[in-house]
């Protein structure tokens, strides 16, 4: 047992008690259509037999767990997944993404597919950091804002500003705002927030219809309550019944989908955590 009741769940030094599986699609909600059968343009049948041909590469390098897409730029995503099932707790850990980087943490999460609770590690044009995505349960978004990067004269990206664009896939919307039972004030976020450095999360998920909040370097971000939301595809008890009480906790690599391509995961980037530890409630 560590400081104040957590436990280590990565022992510095390779991946025992985790394990990896590529990023495939399924139902988009209990019941309903498969990503394949609702978008067969961008997602063909056989997209799931692909996927599984590349899942995510994780490494452990001076300490630290690394993704990264397989091959670079192939454009295919993957999960690092606990072995162990958890229910009700706090997790903490850092994270060091690169630019861009479309990333997450999941929760309550089946084992072999993507569905479960994502909290919302999106280092991206029209990304939000700190919110949730319903995996597999309804595809809505909760956020508090969403970012973009500035660049400098050469063409780095050096920094956050909130990205207020509309148009894209991703985009900011009055909805997944209000989504959330408590949404940080981006100014707040982009003064804590360092770039191309390593962040510390904070994330609590309770209840057999959770709610779940998210702290980031000690600001409180989002939280939300999942008996109570309101979104299309989104039923609370079929949802409840379907990934129950405990599940998986997972980090992701996600693939170049159409729907933003590139801007999801760059040629060469990687997603980095450390300092992984968990106290059960």
């Amino acid at each position: 047992m560590g400081d104040n009741g957590f436990t280590s769940i990565f022992n510095g030094v390779d991946l025992t008690g985790w394990f990896a599986t590529p990023r495939t699609y399924g139902e988009m909600w209990p019941g309903g259509p498969t990503v394949q059968e609702k978008a067969p343009d961008h997602f063909p049948a056989d997209y799931n037999e692909q996927a599984a041909k590349h899942p995510a590469v994780w490494t452990v390098e001076d300490g630290v767990i690394v993704g990264r897409q397989d091959s670079p730029g192939s454009g295919w995503g993957g999960y690092l997944v606990t072995e162990r099932k958890y229910g009700d707790f706090e997790l903490m850990f850092e994270a060091n993404p690169d630019w861009p980087a479309d990333t997450g943490i999941m929760l309550r999460k089946r084992a072999h597919t993507f569905h479960g609770l994502q909290v919302l590690l999106d280092h991206r044009r029209t990304g939000a950091i700190g919110g949730f995505y319903g995996n597999g349960i309804g595809g809505w978004a909760a956020a508090p804002f969403a970012v973009n990067a500035n660049y400098d004269a050469e063409g780095r990206p050096i920094s956050l500003y909130e990205d207020t664009s509309s148009g894209t896939v991703a985009s900011m919307t009055p909805e997944k705002r209000d989504r959330l039972t408590y949404a940080a004030d981006v100014s707040d976020f982009l003064s804590t927030w360092r770039f191309l450095d390593w962040n510390e999360f904070r994330i609590r998920i309770a209840g057999a219809k959770p709610t779940a909040e998210v702290w980031i370097n000690d600001l409180r971000i989002a939280a939300i309550d999942l008996a109570a939301m309101q979104a299309l595809n989104y039923d609370a008890e079929a949802v409840a019944d379907f990934l129950g009480p405990e599940g998986h906790i997972a980090f992701e690599v996600h693939d170049n989908d159409p729907g933003l391509g590139k801007d999801r995961w760059g040629r060469d980037a990687c997603c980095r955590w450390r300092n992984i530890r968990i106290r059960e409630l």
